[in-house]
């Protein structure tokens, strides 16, 4: 039978607030218009954004656009049991750009979504401060974002972070990795942890197994085993550029995600290559080692989860090694940690 509420309702009663909404866009909307480039001719509040590329394009004789969609996982997770969200939208830049990266694309354009049971204006503006960071370091315009409060689809205080970068390179610029031969040299770049990967299990690993709680502290971790986890995803645009902006012949980069070093590079490789990675040649974070001892974990597992201490990886010819390490000496170490050689697209650990 039909029956006809006594009192009247609104929207908020049903779990979603738009003063909320509205309050988040007040405490974000300056931060973001901090990042806009000048090609940018919308402001905060249209219904899509504007982006001029006539000043862009014309540096290319024919541009290509490249995308990439990532979100931070059950990261947020950690996030939300520290009570602290200034970190996950830096990774969500990070993870975003260096895909794009690897293609030798340069990031122009970032879009981001935050979903969430209830919003909270003050944790959406945490998590945007830290994402209008990053996106200033690495000259990235935040042209726009949404934010959806969804009582029912997410669990009380669950929160889901997505992002999307818009970059542009030169079609006869692409790296693509076709010409990868053996002979050529395997350079890592560290990575700050686990970046945005592997926090199911690394999450299983501490907390059910090790029954630490986020505040606890490791001998061996710097850090409470919380912070150690909320270590923000290295973004590697300056990286890249200063050694494309050479005009050195990078054969092939890869971003080292879920998967590890063994299902990621495996991406870039010609049929007929594969790549021998000499373990040792780099040093392994001690929260990878501190993972594998609590579970009792493989070796070739944590290779298979984890970046396990390297972040993205360049394969060049070996006339151009010292020449990629110059250019890198003032921003990162670069470790030699293994060669291509004849395979089936696979990765070896030796």
């Amino acid at each position: 039978m039909n029956s006809v509420a006594k009192e009247k309702i609104d929207y908020k009663s049903a779990g979603v607030d738009i003063d909320a909404g509205n309050e988040v866009v007040k405490r974000i909307k300056d931060g973001i218009k901090s990042t806009f480039a000048s090609n940018v001719l919308t402001g905060i509040g249209s219904f899509g954004s504007l982006y001029d590329l006539k000043p862009i394009l014309e540096n290319y004789e024919n541009p290509v656009m490249v995308q990439s969609v990532d979100g931070v996982g059950t990261k947020t997770i950690i996030a939300r049991k520290l009570g602290k969200f200034d970190t996950i939208g830096i990774d969500l830049l990070s993870a975003t750009a260096n895909d794009i990266l690897v293609m030798g694309a340069r990031p122009l354009t970032f879009l981001d979504y935050i979903a969430n049971d209830k919003l909270k204006p003050e944790i959406v503006e945490e998590i945007i401060k830290g994402m209008v960071t990053a996106c200033r370091e690495t000259g990235v315009s935040l042209v726009g974002g949404e934010t959806a409060e969804m009582p029912d689809t997410y669990l009380p205080g669950e929160h889901d972070l997505v992002g999307i970068v818009t970059g542009v390179v030169e079609k006869d610029n692409i790296i693509t990795g076709e010409t990868i031969q053996a002979g050529d040299v395997v350079l890592g770049l560290p990575s700050s942890g686990l970046h945005t990967n592997g926090f199911s299990f690394a999450r299983k690993l501490f907390f059910e197994i090790g029954g630490y709680d986020v505040k606890d502290t490791i001998p061996e971790l710097e850090k409470s085993v919380g912070l150690t986890l909320l270590e923000p995803h290295i973004n590697y645009t300056h990286h890249v550029f200063s050694v494309l902006d050479k005009g050195v012949d990078v054969k092939g980069i890869a971003h080292i995600t879920g998967g590890g070093l063994v299902e990621n590079i495996p991406r870039i490789l010609p049929e007929g290559c594969g790549v021998e990675i000499q373990k040792g040649s780099w040093p392994v974070l001690p929260v990878f080692e501190v993972m594998q001892s609590i579970g009792n974990v493989d070796e070739e597992e944590m290779f298979r989860v984890f970046n396990m201490g390297i972040g993205m990886v360049f394969i060049v010819d070996q006339s151009n090694v010292n020449i990629v390490k110059d250019a890198l000496k003032d921003l990162i170490d670069v470790y030699e940690i293994g060669l291509v050689d004849e395979g089936r697209k696979n990765v070896v650990l030796k």
